[in-house]
């Protein structure tokens, strides 16, 4: 995806401060907690840390592990209203930004706009 600059509409507070961080091939359990995200699933590494990956980003194994497909970076990033981004990813209504002082991290779509 080439990168697009956006501007934040809405504030946005990270949820996380100890994101999951995972790499491809790695074998994860996939636990059951209610989100608003569909597309989205609450998944466990093997030191039991949690968070959200996308379900593009893992493969089923079966109804409790799934394996990693690509790395991976839970990270979400805080931002406020006017804030410049840019955007080098989007996956089921989260982009992938950097602010001006290079901190990366994910947002949902609904917080920015394209500028």
């Amino acid at each position: 995806m080439k990168a697009i600059k956006c501007q934040v509409i809405s504030d946005y507070k990270s949820a996380f401060s100890d994101p999951l961080i995972i790499v491809k091939g790695e074998i994860l359990t996939i636990s059951v907690k209610e989100s608003e995200w569909k597309e989205w699933l609450w998944c466990i590494n093997q030191f039991r840390k949690g968070g959200w990956v996308p379900e593009k980003y893992i493969e089923k194994l079966n109804d409790k592990k799934c394996k990693a497909l690509r790395d991976y970076d839970a990270t979400e990033l805080t931002v406020k209203i006017g804030e410049e981004l840019i955007i080098s990813n989007e996956v089921s209504g989260w982009a992938w930004v950097t602010n001006k002082k290079g901190k990366s991290g994910w947002v949902p779509l609904e917080n920015i706009q394209i500028i």
